[in-house]
């Protein structure tokens, strides 16, 4: 195919990663174009995200902050009850989190944040709505998309943008199999699991769940989140599953499933005041999902690069799925920029590509295995998915100081890129400092809390109790076989 024209990236999904990517393109003064199956970018469907101070550090430098924060209020306790609707902690996690940082956690409905970054973009022209992907085909030189409308799109990269059942990654595998047979496994093609499924929804608010609060309720491999905003609450009921599953199977659930499964636990309390029940009877919209965890071993081949749920996805329970996404999305402009600088308008090759596409695996890969393993023990622990698990729900947890949580998540929020072509301008900090500020890329070390406790160190330290319980319990139990 032709190369006279300029550099231009193709982005399929317009979902949150997809929205961002023409953010970050266009200020990088980079041509592309954002494809989005759905006749709107914005529909109602799904519950909430949250935007940790390291999304929000992403979004001021996008200049869209403010535009976020008028849709929603901070954050103000987080509480965690057993299935009685008893509290046995009420921490006050979202203040450490801003005095650490300096910034509210974010939490929005997932519609009016895709509402917000497609309003915001300085050229909306980038994004087309209502086209469906069909077939994408490589070239020496560059790569084309076929839409359903039988429109082809032009360009010299793809980024896959498209969620956890990407069609851009169906093609790169099928490519990988002709250029490089074996690269791909089955073992990673199967390696994003489904572990759980999930009711979630939005209703109206509820007096028994606070204005402002999230409420996490236990259960016996299951359990229930809630976040409340002054005029209504976002819900997530998560059930374990009885057995995995893995791509290419994907559970569909119908409206009959998830009622099924709501009245089974209508009567469940999330509160002294308040029922399921209530929430669902009066919900706006809900529905039931699978939940996949994973993340692949390969992050590109050829011209087709992955970004956000299509190469990695994590449990939602600590909301750190929606950052991750944001961060991949930069550190791959951010690699993306640099290389055009380097090429000085001229096309780069397939080799610049591969090296730009390493460099970009090579900086999220490790990072974001540790946040889905971190969102995985999250899950387990408020689903009391083991002894293990409960002991850490009941006994650990509650017992920690209150801003612990805060200041083991404080390692995580440093240590995530921003756009490092983009001035950070004033820009507020706490008490751990960013390990990526300005000037770009400059390294500067932490001052941690002396109460900062990582979650190895509960994973071990619970693990040594159970252990030592097990061998006491069998000692004693081996005595009185002997008597």
């Amino acid at each position: 195919m032709p190369t006279s024209r300029p550099f231009r990236v193709i982005i399929i999904g317009g979902g949150v990663a997809g929205l961002l990517a023409s953010h970050c393109l266009q200020k990088a003064g980079i041509d592309h174009v954002v494809l989005e199956r759905r006749a709107e970018v914005a529909p109602e469907e799904g519950a909430s995200i949250a935007i940790y101070p390291h999304g929000v550090r992403i979004l001021h430098q996008l200049g869209i902050l403010e535009a976020a924060k008028r849709v929603c209020v901070p954050c103000d306790r987080w509480w965690s009850r057993r299935p009685d609707g008893k509290a046995i902690m009420n921490n006050g996690f979202f203040h450490y989190v801003k005095e650490n940082h300096g910034h509210d956690i974010l939490l929005l409905e997932r519609r009016q944040f895709l509402q917000v970054l497609y309003n915001e973009l300085p050229d909306k022209a980038h994004i087309r709505t209502g086209c469906t992907a069909k077939e994408i085909k490589q070239f020496v030189s560059g790569v084309e998309v076929k839409l359903s409308d039988g429109t082809i799109e032009t360009g010299d990269l793809i980024i896959g943008c498209d969620g956890v059942n990407s069609m851009t990654r169906s093609s790169m595998w099928e490519h990988a199999k002709k250029i490089s047979p074996g690269l791909i496994t089955a073992k990673e093609k199967t390696s994003m699991k489904t572990h759980w499924k999930c009711l979630i929804g939005m209703a109206p608010a509820d007096p028994g769940l606070g204005e402002r609060d999230m409420t996490v309720v236990h259960d016996s491999k299951y359990s229930f989140l809630t976040l409340s905003q002054p005029d209504r609450v976002f819900f997530f009921v998560f059930f374990r599953l009885s057995k995995p599953t893995s791509w290419p199977q994907r559970q569909r659930y119908s409206d009959a499933d998830a009622e099924s499964l709501a009245a089974s636990v209508a009567n469940h309390h999330l509160s002294e005041t308040t029922v399921f029940g209530e929430l669902w009877k009066s919900r706006y919209r809900g529905a039931l999902i699978p939940l996949e965890e994973g993340v692949l071993e390969h992050w590109y081949h050829g011209r087709i690069v992955l970004a956000g749920d299509s190469v990695h996805k994590m449990t939602p329970n600590i909301a750190l799925g929606g950052n991750s996404a944001m961060e991949s999305v930069v550190s791959l402009c951010n690699q993306i920029q640099t290389m055009m600088v380097k090429q000085c308008g001229a096309q780069p090759s397939l080799a610049t590509l591969t090296q730009a596409f390493a460099a970009y695996q090579t900086e999220r890969q490790g990072r974001v295995k540790q946040v889905m393993e971190y969102s995985g023990l999250i899950t387990k622990v408020q689903a009391w998915s083991s002894p293990i698990h409960w002991f850490l729900a009941n006994w650990v947890l509650p017992l920690q100081p209150d801003r612990a949580i805060a200041d083991d998540l404080g390692e995580i929020i440093r240590g995530a890129p921003k756009l490092n072509y983009v001035d950070l301008g004033e820009f507020a900090s706490g008490k751990l400092e960013w390990k990526y500020g300005n000037p770009v890329g400059s390294l500067v070390k932490a001052k941690r809390h002396p109460e900062a406790v990582s979650s190895r160190i509960l994973r071990v330290m619970s693990t040594v109790l159970v252990i030592a319980f097990v061998v006491v319990a069998a000692r004693h139990i081996k005595s009185l076989l002997v008597i």
